[in-house]
């Protein structure tokens, strides 16, 4: 076994038995400002780091296999006048490592950008409509998934279905509405798609799709992209109050939900036909999926439980990076072990994917197996994870060890 891969090893090993003992104390809900006696008007701030160690078996020759990457630097902020109204902003870089820093940090992946900008009104209690640059996403729980409070070490790729095709980092400029009907939650928007897109590929004769259905049709016919997401709360409900699906609860609720969603982008990819003229082709995504979080007992021990179908049409024969035009199962589980709420706790989990391609008669399957230790709930947290990615030629083994921290 490579010598670094044993280093890293033994390194969080050691940091998960050494820091058993240095239990911090619970988090109390971070920097709020409240500018009345009653709390409904006031700014909240929230922020948080995520610092990796990542191993690598499968890397060119004069490559390091072991490198270190910070992984989210984010801020947040919220705040509201009255009851009626809400702005939230949130900023902040993501994979920060020695290939994406510059000598003055004047680079592109040194830049700090905005996440989300949106403002908000509330029609009643139960009942909200907004806009700006939102994360009120369709298509599945994942692809709503906080980056605060996720069961494994990061979200399924393949979940954020559209991100940098078209949209900025999983967020799109338009207009939501939210809310509650009974046990009913939803979510629907209209967003502008993006000009740019990570796939800037030109579509040929028979050729696959190509998704630039804005940058090449122009706005009239591709501009406009439709999401929803939808999901029945059987149990205890969750908070519709801020866009981000909690991954897992540690025990603190008793959630069984399920949901189903949508994506839909008219004219969206493009393809060449037999004459040599553009013609659009519409993207449709959609997916069911089920969460169940419950405590086990009274010993401070927790269930958490996720599956997801998606089915994926980015056009035919599409296939580029971690998007394809086919279906994906995702599933994961995660066992929050015995202990008392003031001490540190251990949670395994393994989660697994298949992705089956219109373009390809091989599948990805992606198999990953970890361990988080919780300091003081997700607000401090130690996660190691191992990782196998298999598609055609593709073998990859990754072992990466994660320290989080937010307040």
């Amino acid at each position: 076994m490579n010598k670094k891969l044993i280093i890293l090893l033994c390194f969080g090993v050691f940091i998960f038995q050494s820091s058993y003992a240095q239990v911090s104390p619970y988090y109390k809900g971070g920097l709020k400002v409240e500018f009345d006696e009653e709390g409904k008007k006031y700014l909240r701030i929230i922020s948080w780091a995520q610092v990796q160690s990542v191993y690598q078996d499968d890397v060119a020759e004069d490559e390091s296999n072991l490198d270190f990457n910070l992984r989210r630097a984010r801020i947040l902020m919220f705040s509201q006048i009255s009851e009626k109204f809400l702005i939230l902003t949130h900023f902040g870089l993501n994979n920060l490592n020695s290939d994406s820093m510059s000598p003055t940090g004047t680079g592109d992946g040194s830049q700090l950008f905005f996440h989300d900008v949106f403002a908000q009104y509330n029609l009643n209690e139960n009942h909200s409509i907004g806009g700006g640059l939102h994360y009120f996403n369709g298509i599945s729980r994942l692809n709503n998934q906080s980056t605060l409070n996720m069961l494994t070490l990061d979200n399924n790729r393949q979940s954020w279905t559209t991100l940098g095709l078209t949209d900025q980092f999983a967020r799109h400029v338009g207009i939501y509405a939210k809310g509650n009907l009974g046990k009913l939650q939803y979510r629907v928007a209209i967003n502008d798609a993006t000009t740019s897109s990570l796939d800037l590929r030109e579509p040929e004769i028979n050729g696959s799709a190509v998704y630039g259905g804005k940058r090449l049709l122009g706005s009239k016919d591709a501009g406009k992209a439709y999401a929803g997401y939808f999901d029945f709360h059987f149990l205890d409900q969750e908070s519709n109050f801020l866009p981000y699906k909690v991954g897992t609860y540690l025990g603190n609720k008793k959630i069984f939900n399920l949901g189903a969603g949508f994506f839909a982008h008219p004219n969206g990819a493009v393809y060449t036909n037999n004459n040599g003229e553009l013609e659009g082709d519409n993207v449709s995504i959609f997916a069911v999926d089920a969460f169940y979080d419950t405590p086990l007992g009274t010993n401070g021990s927790a269930l958490t439980a996720y599956a997801t179908y998606q089915n994926n049409n980015y056009g035919e024969n599409y296939l580029y990076s971690a998007y394809g035009t086919g279906s994906m199962v995702y599933s994961h589980v995660g066992y929050l072990l015995p202990g008392e709420n003031t001490k540190a706790q251990f949670q395994p989990y393994l989660s697994y994917a298949i992705n089956s391609y219109d373009a390809s008669e091989d599948n990805r399957n992606i198999f990953k197996g970890g361990l988080n230790l919780f300091l003081s709930s997700h607000n401090s947290k130690l996660s190691l994870e191992y990782s196998n990615e298999s598609f055609g030629d593709i073998n990859q083994n990754v072992v990466t060890l994660q320290a989080m921290i937010y307040l």
